[in-house]
C-alpha cells in the first residue's frame, strides 16, 4: 500500500507526475469538488466581507468623514486603483516566493485586519468627525489627522489583502482539478462559471442587506457585518488546509517563463525570433542542456513563444480599460445622483440606501449564469464539440487559459489591473473634467452630470470598435497533452497554415 498523502500535496506538470512514480514517490491527489466548499466559500464570504464595505465607501466618507464629494471620490478612486494595481505584485511573490496557499493565506487576514481596523473607525466617536450641526455642509467638521490616519490604515490592510487575493483565488480553486483527466477539465470550466455566480450572489447582498444596516440602521453593525463575514472566510480558507493541491513557487515569470510546458512555435511576431538566434559573442554550454551562457543574451524558443502568447492577450486585455472607467461611474458620480433622489418606497417610509441601485445590473447575470452552466454550455458543446462549450465567457478565464502555465498567478492579476488602470482614469478623469467645465458641481442639479456620461458613452463605444479588432486578429491557445508538452493550436481561421512544431 502506498503511503497516505501528506498534508504538502504539490502539483506538476504530467511528466514530472510520471517521474515522481517512476520513482516510488506518492503523486499528487486532487480531490476536485470535495474541497469547493471551503474554496468557494472562502471566496463568497471575502467578497461579502469587503465588497459589502467598499460598495458603500462613498456614501461613508461624505456622511460619517464629511469629506467634499469630488475629494471623496478622487480619494476612492485611488484607494480602488491601488486595491487593483497590488494584485500585479501579490502575483510576483505568489510565483517567486509564496505560493498561492501561502499568499492567500496572508492576505485573507490582513483583509480581515482591514475591515476590523475600518468597523472601529465607526464604532469608536473618537475615530471619526462629530455629526454635523445643522443640515448646511458648512457645519460640519472635517476628520482630524489622527481619524484619517485610522481611515488609512485600514485601506491599507485592504490593499494588502487584495494583492494576494485578487490573483490567486481563482487559480487557486482551478489547481484543484486534475487537468489531465476530461472530467478535470470539465471541472475547471464549471468552477469559472460558479465562481462568477457566486460573485454576483455576494454584490447582490452587500448592495442590499449590508447596505441597508450602515446607512439604515448603524454604520458599526453594518461594518461589523462584513468584519464577521471576512472572519468566516479565514475560518473556511484553513479548515480546508489538509486537502488542498499547493503548486510550489516556480520563480519569477517576469524572469524565467514556463519550464516545464513547451509551446509551439508560430510565426506571429517573428522579429522577437531574433532573441533565440545564436550569433558568434553568445556562449552556450556544452551538455546535454545546451544552456546559454548568459540567458540575457540568448534567450530558448520556449521563452519567446511565451512572449508571442503575451502579446496576443493584452490588445483583447487593454479593450476592458474603457469598460471599467465606464463601471467605475456606477459607483462614483451615479451614486451622487441616487444621494439627491427622492428613494422612498410606497407609504411605509422605506428609503432604498443610495448604494444599492447597483444591484440592478446585477440581477441578470446572477439568473443567467446557473443557465449558462447547465442549459447553455451542455447545448453549445454538442454544436461546437468543445468542452466548454465556447471559448472564455470572460476575461479572467481567458487569461488563466491562455497564459502560460507559469504566469498563472500573473494571468490573475491582469483584470485587477485593468481595473486599477480605469480608476487612476477615472479619478483624473473626474479631476479634469470638474475643473474645465464645471459639469461635476456639488450639487448634481447645478451641474451637467448627463454631458458627462455622454463622453464616457463615446470613449465606450470607440472601445467597442477596437475590441472588434483586437478579437479578429487574436489566436487562441488550445492545449493538447502530448507526453507532457504543450502544444500551441491557433484558431481555425489559421490552422490551414500553421507551421509544424519545432523541437526546443
Amino acid at each position: 500500500m502506498p503511503p497516505a498523502p501528506s498534508q504538502e500535496q504539490t502539483k506538476l506538470a504530467p511528466e514530472k507526475q510520471q517521474h515522481i512514480s517512476g520513482h516510488g514517490e506518492q503523486a499528487v491527489r486532487y480531490h476536485g469538488w470535495k474541497v469547493m466548499p471551503y474554496v468557494i466559500g472562502n471566496e463568497t464570504c471575502e467578497r461579502l466581507g469587503t465588497i459589502g464595505t467598499t460598495a458603500n465607501l462613498l456614501v461613508y466618507l461624505t456622511t460619517v468623514f464629511h469629506i467634499p464629494s469630488a475629494a471623496a471620490a478622487t480619494l476612492l478612486n485611488v484607494f480602488s486603483g491601488t486595491s487593483n494595481l497590488a494584485p500585479l505584485l501579490g502575483a510576483f511573490l505568489c510565483d517567486a516566493y509564496l505560493g498561492r496557499y501561502a499568499t492567500l493565506a496572508a492576505a485573507s487576514i490582513a483583509s480581515f485586519l482591514g475591515m476590523l481596523v475600518l468597523t472601529l473607525t465607526a464604532a469608536i466617536p473618537s475615530l471619526h468627525p462629530p455629526p454635523c450641526a445643522s443640515s448646511s455642509s458648512t457645519s460640519c467638521q472635517g476628520p482630524t489627522h489622527r481619524q484619517l490616519a485610522a481611515l488609512l490604515a485600514s485601506f491599507a490592510f485592504l490593499v494588502v489583502g487584495a494583492g494576494g487575493i485578487r490573483p490567486c483565488n481563482l487559480a487557486f480553486g482551478a489547481d484543484q482539478f486534475d487537468p489531465a483527466t476530461a472530467a478535470g477539465r470539465r471541472g475547471i470550466a464549471s468552477f469559472f462559471n460558479w465562481y462568477y455566480f457566486t460573485f454576483t450572489i455576494a454584490m447582490m447582498v452587500s448592495a442590499t442587506l449590508i447596505i441597508y444596516l450602515q446607512s439604515n440602521i448603524n454604520w458599526a453593525i453594518g461594518l461589523a457585518v462584513p468584519t464577521a463575514l471576512m472572519a468566516l472566510s479565514c475560518a473556511l480558507f484553513f479548515m480546508g488546509t489538509r486537502l488542498y493541491v499547493r503548486v510550489r513557487p516556480e520563480g519569477s515569470p517576469f524572469t524565467s517563463f514556463a519550464q516545464v510546458a513547451k509551446i509551439k512555435h508560430t510565426d506571429q511576431f517573428r522579429w522577437l525570433d531574433k532573441a533565440a538566434v545564436v550569433t558568434a559573442e553568445d556562449a552556450v554550454v556544452d551538455g546535454m542542456s545546451a544552456a546559454a551562457a548568459n540567458p540575457w543574451r540568448l534567450c530558448t524558443v520556449q521563452q519567446v513563444e511565451e512572449v508571442n502568447l503575451l502579446a496576443w492577450i493584452i490588445p483583447v486585455w487593454s479593450s476592458s480599460i474603457v469598460y471599467y472607467v465606464m463601471l467605475t461611474q456606477l459607483g462614483t458620480y451615479t451614486v451622487f445622483q441616487v444621494m439627491q433622489s427622492d428613494r422612498r418606497v410606497g407609504r411605509s417610509g422605506f428609503e432604498v440606501p443610495a448604494g444599492s441601485m447597483v444591484v440592478f445590473n446585477m440581477v441578470a447575470l446572477t439568473a443567467w449564469l446557473p443557465v449558462y452552466d447547465r442549459a447553455v454550455v451542455p447545448a453549445l458543446r454538442r454544436v461546437t464539440g468543445r468542452e466548454e462549450g465556447i471559448t472564455a465567457i470572460g476575461l479572467n478565464e481567458l487569461c488563466y487559459k491562455e497564459s502560460p502555465e507559469s504566469m498563472r498567478s500573473v494571468a490573475g492579476a491582469l483584470s485587477p489591473l485593468a481595473l486599477a488602470v480605469a480608476s487612476y482614469a477615472s479619478g483624473a478623469m473626474v479631476t479634469a473634467v470638474e475643473r474645465a467645465t464645471g459639469w461635476l458641481a456639488q450639487d448634481i442639479d447645478k451641474g451637467r452630470v448627463d454631458l458627462f456620461y455622454l463622453v464616457v458613452g463615446a470613449m465606450s463605444a470607440a472601445n467597442l470598435a477596437y475590441f472588434v479588432v483586437c478579437a479578429l486578429w487574436y489566436r487562441s491557445k488550445n492545449i493538447a497533452d502530448h507526453g507532457g508538452v504543450e502544444l500551441l493550436q491557433t484558431s481555425s481561421k489559421h490552422n490551414a497554415d500553421a507551421p509544424p512544431a519545432m523541437a526546443v
